[in-house]
């Protein structure tokens, strides 16, 4: 049928839209949202009755799953500005968690630093394991707040997901317990320098398990903090088998809580608050029959003196501050991969050196300031060599 039909008496011009209306009952068969595939067909029934009509092709496309979007006026969008647009926005995302990270860490270590200060001459021994579960329950306590007011969301406790998150609880509970032993039997530089070379193991990890790219120049980093480090307990370089023992089970631990991190952030359907409650809900669960056992709740509950508001203000400040890192670190790992979130690890302890130095008059000695010197190389190199990482990929 055509649009217009010559008679003898003239043109006669017919309604495209009532020649081409389908019937009530084809009508019902069709289904919401296949109005586009409904407009092609009506179409191709036009263009087969008539074949000197020619099909009009639409001014803007509509989009649809398969990846069609709306013609723009000024043209298709180029490529590599909408990439560049992208990966400035990721690099963004990227500083503010590392940042993030960064400042909750430092601010995590020295107030924990002043309860232990404050604290720690009026016991025999020390509370750490139960100053961590203090500070998770605190942090239960905030995040569960913050639910009821409305500002977060995540699910009810699940078993099924408790399972799933464990592991992290685990290898975080092993990295705690490894750290302590190891610096029971060496020193201080001494943990410094495995704990650069925790950093090589997680960079490897994240290379064979995540298929991260390792750039000359983040090799070329850790080389220089672990030369750093090296250089820093050149004085103090006594290991026996034990410590050696223990140190390499605190590398094994931490690396293996970084990397399992990243894929439990990625596995477990939760929120990042969502896993902020899992982590802190499962560390107390862990580590307080921990206290009970190696008597540090035993030594809380028999000294009078830490029964005070002051104490307890501090550790509710201290679980308030884990909230945030317990964020933060998820973040971190998430944005930026392990490789990123071990060498900011490293790079903390220069700012905690010097704050240190300012607020609890704690001495740096010349092996601290030499190891500052090199990491901060050491970051500047890292730095350069993710910058650059940006750049290429931008350009692509």
């Amino acid at each position: 049928m055509s649009i217009g039909t010559m008679s003898s008496t003239g043109m006669t011009v017919r309604s495209p839209s009532k020649a081409t209306q389908p019937q009530q009952h084809d009508m019902e068969d069709v289904e919401l949202g296949s109005s586009h595939a409904a407009a092609n067909t009506n179409r191709r029934n036009l263009k087969a009755k008539d074949s000197n009509i020619e099909e009009l092709t639409p001014l803007i496309t509509v989009g649809s799953g398969d990846g069609n979007k709306a013609a723009s006026p000024r043209g298709p969008m180029s490529p590599n500005a909408s990439g560049g647009a992208g990966e400035r926005s990721n690099i963004m995302k990227s500083v503010i968690a590392s940042t993030m990270y960064s400042g909750c860490s430092v601010g995590m270590v020295l107030v924990n630093k002043s309860l232990a200060s404050s604290y720690n001459h009026l016991i025999n021994g020390d509370l750490n394991i139960l100053l961590v579960v203090f500070q998770a329950i605190a942090a239960v306590i905030c995040v569960e707040f913050s639910k009821s007011m409305g500002w977060v969301d995540y699910p009810k406790f699940n078993f099924r997901t408790a399972q799933l998150w464990a592991p992290v609880n685990l290898l975080f509970c092993g990295m705690l317990f490894t750290g302590m032993a190891s610096l029971e039997h060496n020193s201080v530089p001494m943990v410094t320098v495995f704990k650069n070379i925790t950093n090589i193991m997680t960079t490897i990890g994240d290379c064979i398990l995540y298929g991260a790219s390792i750039e000359i120049l983040v090799i070329a980093a850790f080389g220089i903090m672990l030369a750093g480090a090296v250089m820093a307990a050149r004085n103090d370089a006594d290991v026996t088998q034990t410590g050696l023992f223990w140190m390499l089970a605190n590398c094994l631990c931490t690396s293996g809580y970084v990397l399992y991190l990243k894929y439990a952030t990625k596995s477990v359907k939760l929120s990042k608050f969502g896993m902020v409650f899992y982590n802190n809900v499962l560390c107390s669960a862990f580590l307080f029959p921990v206290t009970v056992m190696n008597g540090e709740f035993s030594t809380f509950m028999n000294t009078k003196a830490l029964h005070t508001v002051d104490y307890a203000v501090k550790n509710a400040f201290a679980g308030f501050v884990g909230f945030f890192l317990n964020f933060a670190s998820l973040n971190c790992v998430a944005q930026t991969g392990p490789t990123t979130y071990a060498m900011i690890g490293s790079l903390n302890k220069i700012p905690i050196a010097i704050m240190g130095y300012l607020i609890f008059d704690s001495t740096i000695s010349e092996e601290t300031w030499t190891f500052i010197s090199i990491s901060l190389l050491g970051g500047f190199l890292y730095t350069i060599a993710k910058l650059r990482e940006g750049t290429r990929k931008s350009g692509k």
